[in-house]
């Protein structure tokens, strides 16, 4: 029995050893981690109550940054101005007219074919996507009134303006550019 004893004895020796063991390594991963969260942080704090204290500072300073450039972002997003693309090539009787804006533009077809009635231009074939943004390939051509010449500068300056008329009746702002190609 004594035998049994001693052995338990030795057991439970060797139990503390490993927990003590086991502690301090705990202690070491937390004394590394924390002194990772003081750096992470700015925190010229000592003491692990105070680290703690300046980690909650700067995660509730980060999360107003975030809030602050999400709104940003938003009222950018508000304020974007949509650019269209106004493209317009002489073919042998007729245009062949090309709008793109990257927004979806109710309204601005219906814009367009008013400018090309004004011009007595003749929509021949069209292909219109509204869906996500606004494209428009149309082919222009057999002119209703022969006194007036139609070249391809005209009648993009009619689809410019016919957007910016577009643009002031729905109150967005819109700034046309173009390339004209003849």
């Amino acid at each position: 029995m004594k035998r049994d004893n001693k052995n338990r004895g030795d057991f439970e020796l060797k139990m503390k050893g490993k927990n003590k063991t086991s502690r301090e390594q705990k202690r070491a991963t937390l004394y590394e981690k924390l002194q990772i969260l003081r750096a992470n942080t700015n925190s010229t704090a000592v003491n692990k109550t105070s680290i703690i204290v300046d980690a909650t500072k700067y995660i509730e300073d980060l999360k107003e940054k975030v809030e602050r450039l999400n709104q940003d972002i938003g009222s950018s997003q508000r304020h974007q101005n949509p650019l269209p693309m106004v493209t317009v090539e002489t073919l042998e009787k007729g245009f062949l007219i090309n709008v793109v804006l990257e927004k979806n533009c109710p309204g601005l077809l219906v814009s367009i074919l008013e400018a090309f009635e004004e011009l007595g231009l003749d929509v021949l074939d069209a292909r219109v996507s509204c869906a996500d943004s606004f494209q428009l390939e149309a082919v222009g051509g057999e002119f209703q009134r022969h006194d007036d010449g139609i070249d391809a500068h005209v009648v993009k300056q009619a689809v410019l303006q016919a957007i910016r008329n577009w643009s002031e009746e729905t109150g967005l702002q819109v700034k046309c550019y173009g390339l004209l190609n003849q």
